[in-house]
């Protein structure tokens, strides 16, 4: 564990660092978000959070790869998973940088997130089998391709869609990340198997970059991670999770924790964590391909109709939204996964009642600061 807090710490340190050079650089060459009508910001705000996020990435594995315990517990697939990913990664990134500077239009984007997946998946980073019926199904070369370039490029496509806030996708990512995190390591302890893992190494490299962009990502925002940003750390979240299925057993994933309900719920984490934690992204991404496929444009034509907006609507300031939805990324993602590896009706019972107080702070604030004002 204490190797894991270095490699988070080293990712959080190298991209707060970073972040302040790309600021910079982004002013240099024009990659800045100039105000428009659908936007909330009201100054033109520099891009490339992502690359510096992508320089804390690269740095926290550089120093994992010296690390005594990663280093000599690991196995090739840890650092070997782990480069793929982050390979993967340079590549969506680049394409991100690219859509900063000259605007790409949404076909080409898509172009470079399934090429980025289909890097990852050449290296051996893809399903081995899908949980099914109580069952683990094996999938042959196609399925398994599929499969992988369907979760990384819908998660991928989900934050981006969900970056329209300052701190918001940074923020929920990082919930994610950190979620993951926990699940992947009691696994690991639970069943007896080497705490080094690619998913754990990943995630908490990822949490740390996402913590480190914040300062200047969050409300006022000095930097947008922008396309670069967005489409990586989605990017990373989805390898990560779909790396640990390649890493453990179909049945030590099954198994709960301290007797827990060893059921498919666990089986089932590494596939639908990235869309519980982005549930409110993914949900508000087919409000919006509904809504404009509806009113005859393009399902990737921009609007002003997002769930944040609407927060921002019913009386939320801007910080307040992105709390709350920072509260929902939270309950949803540690919810899964005390459900999937605990047992009993406390957990239930402790994730209803959460629940409960996060859609009164969604409905109920607006109403009470209205009435405290105008009394």
């Amino acid at each position: 564990m204490r190797e894991y807090l270095v490699v988070f710490g080293i990712a959080l340190g190298a991209t707060y660092l970073l972040a302040s050079i790309a600021r910079m650089l982004a002013v240099r060459w024009g990659a800045v978000a100039k105000v428009r009508d659908r936007d909330v910001h009201r100054i033109p705000t520099p891009y490339f959070g992502g690359p510096a996020m992508l320089g804390g990435l690269v740095a926290a594995y550089m120093v994992a790869t010296q690390l005594p315990f990663l280093a000599k517990a690991a196995d090739s697939a840890v650092f070997a998973d782990a480069r793929a990913v982050i390979l993967g990664g340079a590549v969506i990134c680049a394409v991100g940088v690219i859509d900063d500077l000259f605007e790409l239009d949404a076909l080409s984007k898509f172009a470079g997130q399934v090429f980025a997946s289909v890097v990852v998946i050449v290296q051996g980073v893809q399903f081995v089998y899908l949980p099914l019926y109580g069952n683990y199904v094996g999938l042959d070369q196609v399925q398994a391709v599929l499969l992988t370039v369907l979760l990384v490029v819908a998660t991928t496509n989900a934050v981006n869609f969900v970056d329209g806030l300052d701190g918001l996708a940074a923020g929920i990512v990082a919930i994610g990340a950190i979620a993951f995190f926990t699940y992947a390591f009691l696994l690991a302890v639970e069943n007896g198997e080497t705490r080094a893992i690619a998913g754990a190494l990943l995630t908490a490299s990822l949490a740390g970059a996402c913590l480190g962009v914040l300062p200047h990502n969050f409300f006022p925002a000095r930097m947008f991670i922008g396309d670069s940003g967005s489409m990586l750390i989605g990017f990373v979240l989805a390898c990560s999770t779909i790396s640990l299925t390649g890493q453990f057993p179909a049945t030590n994933l099954s198994e709960g924790v301290g007797g827990g309900q060893a059921t498919f719920l666990a089986a089932l984490l590494p596939i639908f964590l990235p869309v519980m934690v982005l549930l409110v992204p993914f949900v508000d991404m087919l409000l919006a391909v509904v809504r404009r496929t509806r009113a005859g444009r393009s399902p990737f034509s921009p609007d002003k109709m997002h769930l944040h907006h609407r927060l921002l609507e019913i009386g939320h300031s801007h910080r307040r939204a992105v709390l709350l939805m920072y509260m929902v990324a939270a309950l949803v993602a540690f919810g899964s996964v005390a459900v999937s590896l605990f047992s009993g009706w406390l957990s239930f019972l402790t994730v209803g009642v959460l629940a409960v107080l996060t859609a009164a702070a969604v409905f109920v604030l607006p109403k009470i600061e209205e009435r405290v004002w105008s009394s």
